[in-house]
């Protein structure tokens, strides 16, 4: 993984190139229709504020749990005894990306989607949060982490999470035999290159048109950044856009020359 100067070098370098933050410049219609749509929106749940406290109690809460760790690790995060705080701020996504993909989930309408990397289930809520019609399952590997999702999950009162407690390579054949489809996949979890172009590979035969991925840290360290350009380089995959934390994967048929995005966050 890289340290923090590097990763703080590579931002830089990436922000100098990347299309700035109104889109100027950027000549697809649907990049610049995600940039004011989605990407600069404001929108919120009303469940927000809930999920936004529970993460604050999170981030204070001195508990020290046995933790499995069956990815990379983490910048903050090491050996297997944690303090519950230490996870919550290293692990799920800040209020502003999690926040992205809810308004991705729910302007594109996506109603089965699948999340590899439950964490503490923050990110999971927001998705939830999109739609009442749509059906979120997250899969996490650590029990005792699952179990404090879920107890927020319960306590909230989201009935369209299904949580799978396993690591994802036992998991994923028994789930991708229950879906015809995905409309979105959020890979967050292992952060290592083959796991994450396995997984990708895994699931391509359940896209559709309007299937979007997103794959969490793509510059995470040199592995993450090599699995995103096999993924972007991929015959299947027709868009992609780069947002230095994440990266979003299309699969469009309309859009006959494969294009990549860079955009400031």
């Amino acid at each position: 993984m890289y340290s923090p100067y590097q990763l703080a070098k590579k931002y830089l370098r990436f922000y100098r190139h990347a299309h700035n933050s109104k889109g100027h410049g950027v000549h697809s219609p649907f990049v610049y229709d995600f940039i004011e749509n989605v990407k600069n929106s404001k929108e919120i749940p009303e469940q927000a504020g809930l999920i936004e406290a529970y993460r604050g109690q999170l981030l204070k809460d001195e508990r020290l749990i046995n933790v499995e760790d069956f990815g990379a690790g983490s910048h903050l995060t090491k050996g297997k005894e944690r303090k519950v705080k230490d996870i919550a701020a290293a692990s799920p996504k800040n209020k502003k990306f999690a926040q992205l993909l809810y308004r991705i989930a729910r302007y594109y309408q996506c109603k089965n989607i699948i999340e590899l990397g439950t964490s503490f289930g923050i990110t999971t809520s927001y998705l939830a949060s999109a739609s009442s019609d749509n059906h979120v399952t997250t899969i996490e590997g650590s029990p005792v982490i699952a179990e404090i999702a879920q107890a927020f999950f319960d306590k909230a009162g989201y009935e369209n999470i299904s949580l799978i407690i396993d690591n994802f390579d036992d998991a994923l054949p028994r789930l991708l035999s229950s879906k015809d489809k995905v409309d979105l996949l959020f890979i967050d979890g292992n952060h290592r290159e083959e796991p994450t172009i396995r997984y990708f590979e895994s699931f391509l035969p359940k896209v559709h048109n309007d299937t979007i991925f997103v794959f969490d840290d793509i510059h995470w360290s040199e592995e993450m950044e090599r699995a995103w350009k096999t993924v972007s380089d991929h015959e299947a995959v027709t868009m992609t856009i780069d947002l230095f934390f994440i990266g979003l994967v299309f699969f469009k048929k309309e859009f006959v020359v494969k294009q990549h995005f860079s955009l400031r966050v």
